[in-house]
């Protein structure tokens, strides 16, 4: 068997997806997706220039050999572009060797460890009382976790506040929109929102909360502090991870359960934290990380740490995405839960799959491969559109952490 074609498809459902097509001699081809939110042209250039002809006439079977290839091949390794690309390859090649055993991914990983896969929404809103309604939906719509985000009084543009139903999609414009973050109003918000959603839905829903790496490693402790009465399943974010050491001083002033780590491309950007125990939670996913292969070994190392899996699962993540995290889900033996945002019913029509909601969890179904595919014909009625994500100033006009 060999590889004859390498096509990358860029397409706009709502928002910019890149999603690689591989396609073999005998018949079978296998998706995998390359997006990278607001760089989304850098990866399609990178396969496009410099992996797909590498890739011509090559033995997709060869899953770990290829991987090798096109990490230690290229010299410059990690980083988001390169990772990006090369977990579309990775998915695309188990899509096909699923296609070829008739199964399923997560049977070829070993098999399931469960039988679905927790999943946590979204619940924006524009205040507390809006916020803990949205809440409300989300527990009237049969989910045992849902992450809560509100907006601030007198912070414009703070992270989280959705703009439609159902989903939040921050890339918006050619130009990034301006947001201002103030850290001592969040800090004196925060547990104001939890507890007013503690006191409307009771202790027994999962709620998550993502600080989006706005904070100091001791603001981030203090607000872990705060926290603590409403019982979080996790803290997301709390302070930018290039800082691993800084997940210390939190750890020693909160319990607040810590999870990090969507931004990560490899095993490298998470090894202090996993093997000092820093964290809770390794947010790593299939796209930004390398792809399944790269992934089992982060999963693999947690595991050794009793740190469980959280990925990401935004929709910056097109469906090809989470089909294949769902199959990894359903597997990984330390899993924790799985980010779930829906997706408009453009990107669902591109993007047939398989993968299913039912009370508070998916399943990816048991279609070969990773369960999902692209419509191309389709897609090509969605056109690239050049969007930027947001940035954040403090009131004094300072660069902040979007």
């Amino acid at each position: 068997m060999k590889i004859t074609n390498a096509k990358v498809i860029v397409c706009s459902p709502g928002r910019n997806f890149v999603t690689l097509k591989i396609e073999t001699d005998q018949g079978l081809h296998g998706i995998g997706d390359a997006t990278l939110n607001g760089r989304e042209l850098a990866v399609a250039s990178y396969l496009e220039d410099h992996v797909a002809p590498l890739l011509l006439n090559s033995d997709p079977r060869r899953i770990e050999d290829t991987w090798q290839r096109l990490y230690r091949g290229a010299y410059w390794r990690r980083g988001p572009v390169t990772m990006s690309a090369i977990a579309a390859v990775d998915t695309a090649l188990w899509d096909i060797k699923g296609k070829m055993a008739n199964m399923p991914v997560y049977e070829l990983l070993g098999g399931a460890s469960r039988d679905g896969v927790m999943v946590y929404g979204h619940a924006n809103g524009s205040g507390i009382e809006h916020t803990t309604d949205e809440v409300g939906k989300y527990v009237s719509l049969g989910y045992k976790a849902i992450r809560v985000q509100s907006g601030i009084p007198g912070v414009h543009g703070a992270y989280g506040v959705g703009r439609g139903q159902m989903y939040y999609e921050p890339a918006d414009g050619l130009m990034p929109t301006e947001t201002i973050w103030d850290t001592a109003a969040y800090l004196r918000f925060a547990p104001k929102l939890f507890e007013r959603v503690r006191e409307v839905h009771g202790s027994e829903i999962h709620l998550l909360h993502d600080v989006h790496h706005r904070l100091t490693p001791i603001e981030a402790g203090r607000l872990g502090k705060s926290l603590e009465p409403f019982d979080l399943f996790w803290m997301e974010d709390c302070t930018p991870a290039e800082n691993q050491e800084g997940f210390r001083l939190v750890r020693n002033h909160t319990t607040t359960p810590l999870a990090v780590g969507e931004v990560f491309n490899s095993i490298h950007d998470c090894r202090t934290l996993i093997e000092e125990q820093l964290i809770d939670f390794i947010r790593a996913t299939v796209v930004h990380a390398g792809g399944i292969t790269h992934l089992r070994q982060i999963a693999n190392l947690a595991a050794l740490y009793q740190v469980r899996t959280g990925s990401h699962g935004a929709t910056d993540l097109s469906p090809a995405c989470m089909g294949a995290a769902l199959n990894f889900d359903l597997w990984v033996p330390n899993f924790g839960i799985q980010e779930y945002m829906r997706h408009t019913p453009e990107t669902d029509e591109v993007f047939p799959h398989a993968y299913s909601f039912s009370d508070g969890y998916l399943h990816p179904g048991d279609e070969p491969g990773i369960g999902v595919d692209i419509d191309e014909d389709l897609a090509a009625k969605y056109p690239y559109s050049a969007k930027q994500l947001p940035i954040a100033r403090l009131k004094d006009g300072s660069m902040w952490n979007w």
